[in-house]
């Protein structure tokens, strides 16, 4: 199997049977911080739930588990509109670490955020920088509306700049931490053989970057991954975005990373379905010092939890998901 058969394996269209298997399988097709695939699903006849998977945590990114709770949000945000296609109304409620989605009978129906599931891709590259219209920025903010977290959305050049100016303090500071660069190298995957064998982690051509053999590419790493690279690299792709959205919740816990995570998988969704691409610029999310910066950008002193980057630009290849049988479970 090539490794773009793998990918539209797991991005085949939606089936009705077996049904929870196949909203298991969009539901993990949401953004998620570094592939990781943090959950595992627990399903019966009624009920879906989307539980932490700790053992793939990111303990050094993500000390906190912020990112791996709104990816959780993200997964829960695909599945209930997944469940709408299937004649299913899903009611999803947060009880301590998990996502409780009870499902019950519904007329069937489709949306766009809907139909953009299986095509929806974080796309790490340069956009054309041209702007977006009034009218698409403001269904970009809508699809963001859940209670508790706020949309701030930066269109202008010079917003957009500044933007840049704190992702690259804050990629500074990461690239300058061992612990870090040790903790994304496990992530890294180099050729398709590397990346089909995990079916996780992000693979080197859905970023733009070349396949090539693990024992080639993972040690001229060091040369190639470095601060000056990466901060050109970031500076140029957000300055030839159209805007960057930023999230932000009313307070710091599980439920309401939780609610981020659903705005955050509709944003992307409703970006796909307008035709553009996005992508994350977590940065100064992860970095603390520079975080508490950043949060004096009209947040209201507010922690930023999401940051992304919007614009027109090509397609990339598709990241891999496990198999739904490698993530779910029958419920007792």
């Amino acid at each position: 199997m090539t490794y773009e058969e793998a990918a539209g394996i797991i991005r085949a269209p939606l089936r009705s049977t077996p049904r929870n298997r196949e909203l298991v399988r969009f539901a993990s097709l949401a953004a998620n911080s570094h592939n990781m695939q943090p959950w595992t699903f627990t399903a019966s006849a009624d009920r879906i739930v989307i539980a932490p998977d700790f053992t793939r945590r990111c303990s050094v990114v993500d000390p906190d588990d912020h990112h791996l709770f709104v990816s959780l949000g993200c997964a829960a945000e695909n599945l209930v509109l997944a469940a709408s296609m299937l004649g299913l109304k899903a009611n999803a409620i947060v009880e301590s670490d998990e996502v409780v989605i009870d499902l019950e009978a519904a007329p069937a129906s489709s949306s766009p955020l809907a139909e953009a599931i299986a095509v929806r891709q974080s796309t790490r590259t340069i956009y054309d920088g041209k702007p977006v219209s009034p009218e698409t920025l403001r269904l970009l903010e809508s699809a963001c509306r859940e209670p508790g977290v706020s949309t701030i959305m930066i269109s202008d050049r010079a917003g957009i700049l500044d933007v840049a100016d704190y992702v690259v303090q804050a990629n500074s500071a990461q690239m300058r931490d061992k612990a870090f660069i040790d903790e994304l190298r496990r992530w890294l995957r180099f050729s398709e053989a590397d990346a089909m064998a995990k079916m996780d982690g992000l693979f080197s051509r859905c970023s733009g970057n070349p396949a090539l053999p693990a024992w080639i590419a993972r040690p001229l790493l060091s040369f190639f991954l470095t601060q000056e690279a990466e901060n050109k690299k970031y500076r140029e792709q957000i300055a030839s975005s159209a805007g960057v959205v930023v999230l932000a919740s009313d307070a710091g816990d599980k439920a309401y990373w939780i609610a981020v995570g659903r705005a955050c998988q509709r944003f992307g969704l409703q970006a796909t379905a307008l035709g553009l691409k996005y992508a994350f610029v977590n940065q100064s999310v992860e970095v603390p010092a520079i975080r508490s910066q950043f949060a004096s950008l009209d947040l209201g002193g507010r922690r930023p939890d999401i940051i992304m980057r919007f614009g027109t630009g090509p397609a990339l290849p598709n990241s891999l998901r496990r198999a739904p049988e490698q993530v779910m479970r029958e419920m007792s």
